[in-house]
């Protein structure tokens, strides 16, 4: 498998406290993989570390075989390397389809000019498509201030993918979204990144959704990994009971096989 995405002691310290130590982690393509964790536990730290938002203190960061340490938010999306926010960021003031616009000029790089147009008709189209995509296109030319918590999570992740992204970070996809909701926003999304075949890694507290949707897990816990591996194999592991998920039920049906259940 192809290498995407490397981490090679990478560690961020804020004065005394230690945020994230000596976190070597390397993502294959296609991967789909979850971060877990407690509040606290490193992992926002460790994504905000290699999306660009936050210098690391030390360590290597590699994408596409390329070293991207030092590189901010925009230059790595160009790059390929996109992500979503826990809370979406959003022109609340916008509707959907100029917010996509807007997203879309940024991604080709053109600064904004008072006389030259953001609702261009190739802008306007490729706006309308990922919509339909996320299942959100009646909202088009809606304001953001408009839309359900969950539709807003599928425009904030539909405008991390506009620019042709190679992989995708998601910061709790389905945090503030209702459990009668939770679902169908995950398939919605998965089909999409299976379609554009993204590597995808996604912080996530809800241990159902994990073990639906990631292959691999990372577990963290005070700043470093604890955990990494088969899905099974680190929800199960006692330290990662201990510090993150709590015992695991195995409940076995009547056919005899086991389910797993958090």
């Amino acid at each position: 498998m192809t290498e995407i995405l490397k981490t090679e002691g990478l560690s961020r310290y804020f004065g005394a406290v230690t945020a994230a130590e000596n976190i070597n982690v390397t993502i294959t393509e296609g991967e789909i993989v979850g971060v877990i964790g407690a509040n606290g536990a490193g992992k926002t730290t460790f994504i905000n570390m290699v999306t660009g938002y936050l210098p690391p203190s030390e360590g290597t960061i590699s994408f596409n075989g390329r070293p991207i340490k030092g590189l901010g938010p925009r230059k790595l999306m160009r790059e390929g390397l996109a992500r979503s926010f826990q809370i979406p960021q959003l022109f609340l003031e916008l509707s959907v389809l100029d917010n996509l616009a807007m997203a879309l000029a940024a991604a080709e790089n053109q600064h904004l000019q008072m006389l030259r147009p953001v609702r261009t008709p190739e802008r306007m189209a490729a706006g309308s498509e990922i919509l339909e995509q996320m299942g959100i296109s009646r909202y088009r030319n809606e304001m953001v201030t408009a839309m359900p918590q969950g539709a807003r999570k599928l425009l904030d992740i539909a405008i991390a993918m506009l620019g042709n992204p190679r992989m995708l970070l998601l910061d709790e996809p389905t945090s503030g979204v209702s459990l009668e909701e939770k679902y169908g926003l995950m398939d919605i999304v998965m089909e999409a990144v299976t379609k554009r075949g993204l590597t995808v890694l996604f912080v996530e507290h809800d241990m159902d959704i994990v073990e639906r949707y990631v292959t691999r897990v990372l577990a963290f816990a005070s700043g470093v990994v604890i955990a990494d591996g088969p899905v099974d194999h680190v929800l199960d592991d006692p330290k990662v009971q201990e510090l993150v998920t709590g015992k695991r039920l195995h409940k076995h049906t009547a056919e005899g096989g086991a389910r797993h259940e958090s």
